[in-house]
């Protein structure tokens, strides 16, 4: 299957054309998803031991401070996390020059620690879809509404600094 969104007029004062969901449900649903097939199908478990709960937590947590990272650079910057609202200000400093979604790779790398607290694979299997999802119905559009509103200076961000990590 395919994910492919159509090109369209974007309106920089507008901000990105995003569903009005918080990114970070995403990777809830996706999460709670995992569990969920855990609970009722194959468990898909792992070993845990007192080793795979501290990194584990120590993963959780990195992720935790990446997008946190992110959003207190927005916050300072006094633009906005919100993606369907429109920016004042194009990051490249700080979180943002390691990754033009620090936000959204901190809650991945977060999602792997939280997988292996638990002991199941199954939230593994369904961080892909999360990934998709963000990727195609977030990054995407947010991207276009960057490079529109930004334009050059966005295009040489872009060239320069990856999407995740």
């Amino acid at each position: 299957m395919t994910l492919a969104t159509p090109a369209r007029e974007v309106n920089a004062e507008a901000g990105a054309e995003v569903p009005r969901v918080p990114p970070p449900l995403y990777y809830g649903a996706a999460f709670a998803s995992g569990m969920a097939l855990h609970a009722t199908r194959a468990p898909l478990s792992f070993n845990t031991g007192p080793t795979t709960a501290l990194a584990g937590g120590l993963i959780l947590c990195a992720g935790a401070a990446v997008a946190l990272a992110g959003v207190v650079q927005v916050v300072r910057a006094r633009t906005t996390i919100v993606p369907h609202r429109p920016v004042s200000a194009l990051l490249t400093t700080g979180a943002y020059r390691l990754s033009r979604n620090p936000m959204y790779a901190g809650l991945a790398i977060a999602y792997l620690g939280g997988t292996l607290l638990t002991g199941s694979w199954w939230p593994l299997v369904t961080l892909p879809a999360a990934l998709s999802v963000i990727g195609v119905w977030v990054i995407g559009p947010e991207e276009r509404y960057l490079a529109s509103r930004f334009n050059q200076t966005y295009a040489g961000y872009r060239e320069r600094t990856r999407r995740w990590l």
